[in-house]
């Protein structure tokens, strides 16, 4: 779901992509004037069809600290509002939400204003995978909208990108009666320092999960498309960043992970080509599951798979709201692993000693954390409990 705020070009990315797209104006005065332009996209979102959201506006702060009601608001309005799915942005897919001049220096914090739902106009929905749409709860995001904490700089005469990336999967959350509810996961890129990482799976492993991590955390996801390509961007330049490690999921198959891959500026580093895609072993599939309570933890729960002493986030799944109840499906084979090193196949094997073994990892909303040991080798574990 991470799809959604990358179609915002350029001024929404999850993380925070700037990018300076081209020329800007001055205003001639004392004060020189840049321009942003702000897109959105998603990686990608589970167990839905559709996720779709109406943005407003887009507003922006020098001050991280201000408030709805404090000075130094710019915004950037729609025409009209848009109306976004998420699912649709993924593989380098943007939505152009607009652009503003702005006075040069350095920005702080950014705001996602939503549009309301009105009766049975439903600016905000989601369609479960092979169901009917619902509408989306959006607390606070359609009043003072979503807080994204992301410095980013508008230089004076420069056009500046900025890309929303929203992680549809990790943001929508199920209450007790079946309805869902928004908790954004969201992040912004400035692309004057992105480049891309792009690949292929093989063509019956399309619509397999693809993210970009570093240590244990995913930067960017996506899915692979019918064909089985995979891209992903932008993604900040290895020298500011570090490299990134390429896991793939999806269900009955084992997870492939794909080491060290760096990211130049403007180039996209290949790991797969379409003659010779990473093609994953079949894999058995096993559920941990359980609650965190109290349910106000608002919890999220990650599987992380340990290799060599590095983590892996393989999914992740929001508790529900009214009950706390959560459930991880997970491959029991294990992992294949390879390491990037600029030539092509990286060859993968199976990783010995870690099959079906997993640490579930709770955070709530307040950032406490917790985790337990889960074993699914050969059967699914229930009662991983939580208590914050």
């Amino acid at each position: 779901m991470k799809t959604l705020f990358k179609a915002l070009t350029c001024v929404l990315a999850i993380p925070l992509a700037l990018t300076a797209c081209g020329g800007g104006g001055g205003d001639g005065g004392s004060t020189p004037t840049g321009t942003l332009r702000v897109q959105m996209t998603d990686a990608p979102a589970c167990g839905f069809d559709h996720v779709y959201v109406t943005v407003n506006k887009v507003r922006v702060n020098m001050n991280a600290q201000a408030g709805d009601g404090d000075s130094g608001w710019r915004d950037v309005t729609l025409a009209t509002p848009q109306r976004i799915d998420l699912l649709s942005l993924t593989n380098g897919v943007l939505a152009d939400l607009g652009q503003t001049a702005l006075p040069a220096g350095q920005y702080q914090q950014i705001r996602l204003v939503l549009a309301q739902n009105q009766g049975n106009t439903l600016a905000n929905s989601v369609v479960p995978t092979g169901g009917s749409e619902q509408g989306l709860d959006t607390p606070s995001a359609t009043q003072s909208g979503y807080k994204i904490i992301r410095p980013f700089t508008v230089q004076a005469n420069t056009l500046v990108d900025l890309v929303l990336d929203f992680d549809a999967c990790k943001s929508i959350v199920q209450k007790g009666n079946g309805s869902y509810s928004l908790k954004p996961v969201v992040t912004a890129t400035p692309t004057v320092v992105s480049g891309t990482i792009s690949g292929y799976v093989a063509p019956a492993e399309a619509g397999a999960a693809v993210y970009a991590e570093q240590n244990g955390r995913i930067i960017k996801g996506t899915v692979a498309d019918s064909s089985g390509q995979f891209v992903l961007t932008p993604l900040e330049q290895s020298s500011t960043s570090g490299n990134y490690d390429i896991v793939i999921v999806q269900n009955n198959v084992a997870t492939g992970v794909v080491r060290s891959v760096p990211v130049v500026v403007n180039a996209s580093t290949v790991v797969s080509t379409s003659a010779a895609p990473i093609t994953l072993p079949a894999s058995t599939m096993h559920v941990a599951s359980g609650t965190v309570l109290p349910v106000s933890a608002q919890a999220i729960v990650r599987a992380l798979q340990s290799v060599s002493g590095v983590n892996y986030e393989i999914t992740s799944a929001n508790a529900n709201l009214d009950t706390g109840a959560y459930a991880l499906n997970l491959p029991a084979a294990a992992p294949v692993v390879g390491t990037y090193s600029g030539t092509l196949p990286v060859s993968l094997a199976p990783v010995a000693g870690v099959a079906g073994q997993y640490t579930a990892q709770a955070t709530s909303v307040t950032g406490a954390t917790q985790q337990s040991a889960v074993n699914v080798l050969t059967t699914d574990q229930a009662n991983v409990n939580f208590s914050f």
